[in-house]
């Protein structure tokens, strides 16, 4: 067995799990791409959009970091 054989196996293999983590880090990205655009936060914009952390920093950034609309 070739290694692009069993390299395509492990990926099919793990498909149920990738598909579910994909969707729920483009959800999160989303959201948070959307609120710091708005909010004019360029270098928040910038990380968010190139570090792919399977939601977790965005979901922080939505948390702590985003702006206060009251203030």
């Amino acid at each position: 067995m070739t290694l692009l054989q069993n390299l395509s196996e492990n990926i099919m293999s793990n498909l149920y799990l990738l598909i579910p983590l994909l969707i729920w880090s483009l959800i999160w990205k989303g959201i948070a791409l959307w609120k710091c655009g708005r909010n004019n936060q360029l270098p928040w914009f910038v990380v968010l959009l190139v570090v792919n952390t399977v939601g977790l920093l965005e979901i922080v950034y939505l948390i702590w970091f985003q702006r206060d609309k009251n203030k």
